[in-house]
């Protein structure tokens, strides 16, 4: 299309890239365009000072034009992309959005309403994908939330078993609001009498995927302790099993072998890249016990080292992950120091200085932890 035609009003009107409607104050039709007949397959003759623009609409949208659509426009003398919906002559509804301006004479008497309206099908069409895949992916959130919660249930033991002449407490609080599982781990399991593991572990990252490698890094664990009578042996079991492992997740973990020789506990300690443990002894300050060995699942030629101490009575090991250290108010740490502190001060039952330790550390982050957290405290009676 060239020259007078493409540029001629009445051209332009009727084939306008959106539909034209001109009514009389109170909705009756009186002009419209082509392209507004093409979409809604309607005849001239049967809008134009035959029907108003209300007809055109389904019953709740009338309900909308009435209440909401025609007093804006009374009063505010313009209506700007109203969303409702056109019944075409064959039945079907089209999506559009409308946008309308109130025409009035010298005395501001209204003499008529111009409207655009503009096809939104595709859009609406888009809209409902966008929402469906939406609440497609909301779902299959859910269900991996679930399933890897489900699984978590199933590596952290509900309470510590009973072991005559220790007295065991653990606690665990997940990061946030506690969907999301994390990848801190403990297990307290016997190998033979008299001779027990506790393990404490801190699997990079969070989710289903955590979860798994929490599962594997557990019963290697438990397997492997059958196997080999040190607490470094069976790190080394585990880092290999990691590292071969179809994973890029990472591992720390810090492990204490439990024999009861002559009536006397002996704990034979070792860390593979985990902050150690707090040994706590009658009259004495909290102090660290063990030596650091390398994170587990990364290092080719990875080393760990046993540390053995005697327990006697009152003495106690407290074994956290670096959710508790790390806690945070602000630019704050929680700290080594201050958890040495919270262990010296509650020299009760192991339940009494794992809670009193939760509670703290919880505290000091306002009831808000930013990483998982967890404890396990042995004390002998």
């Amino acid at each position: 299309m060239t020259g007078a035609a493409s540029d001629d009003p009445a051209f332009l009107y009727e084939h306008a890239p959106c539909g034209h409607l001109s009514t009389t104050p109170d909705g009756m039709i009186v002009r419209v365009n082509d392209t507004f007949l093409a979409w809604t397959g309607h005849a001239r003759d049967d809008l134009v000072g035959r029907r108003r623009f209300v007809d055109l609409l389904p019953v709740g949208d009338r309900i909308f034009h009435e209440t909401h659509y025609a007093p804006t426009l009374r009063m505010l003398g313009a209506a700007r992309e109203i969303a409702l919906e056109i019944v075409r002559a064959d039945g079907r509804r089209m999506p559009v959005l409308v946008t309308s301006v109130l025409d009035r004479d010298d005395t501001g008497r209204p003499v008529g309403v111009r409207s655009a309206v503009f096809d939104v099908t595709e859009r609406r069409r888009y809209e409902h994908e966008v929402l469906a895949a939406k609440r497609r992916a909301e779902a299959s959130e859910a269900r991996a939330v679930q399933l890897a919660q489900t699984l978590q249930q199933t590596l952290i033991p509900p309470t510590p078993p009973r072991i005559p002449g220790l007295d065991v407490a653990a606690a665990y609080r997940p990061a946030g609001d506690g969907r999301h599982v994390g990848g801190d781990f403990y297990d307290v399991f016997q190998v033979a009498v008299d001779d027990w593991v506790v393990v404490l572990g801190d699997v990079q990252g969070k989710g289903a995927d955590a979860a798994v490698v929490t599962a594997l890094a557990r019963y290697t664990v438990r397997a492997a302790s059958v196997d080999h009578h040190v607490p470094s042996e069976v790190l080394h079991t585990l880092d290999e099993v990691l590292r071969r492992a179809d994973t890029d997740r990472f591992c720390t973990a810090v492990l204490v072998r439990l024999r009861r020789v002559a009536g006397a506990w002996r704990a034979t300690v070792a860390s593979g890249g985990h902050p150690l443990p707090l040994l706590r002894r009658p009259g004495g300050g909290a102090r660290p016990v063990g030596g650091y060995g390398h994170v587990l699942g990364i290092v080719p030629a990875a080393t760990f080292v046993d540390t053995e101490v005697v327990l006697g009575a009152g003495d106690a090991l407290v074994l956290f992950t670096d959710g508790v250290t790390e806690g945070r108010r602000g630019t704050l740490l929680y700290g080594a120091e201050r958890l040495a502190e919270v262990v010296d001060a509650h020299r009760g039952t192991a339940a009494a200085t794992t809670d009193a330790i939760l509670a703290d550390v919880m505290a000091f982050q306002s009831d808000d932890a930013r990483d998982d957290i967890a404890v396990v405290t042995v004390a002998v009676g």
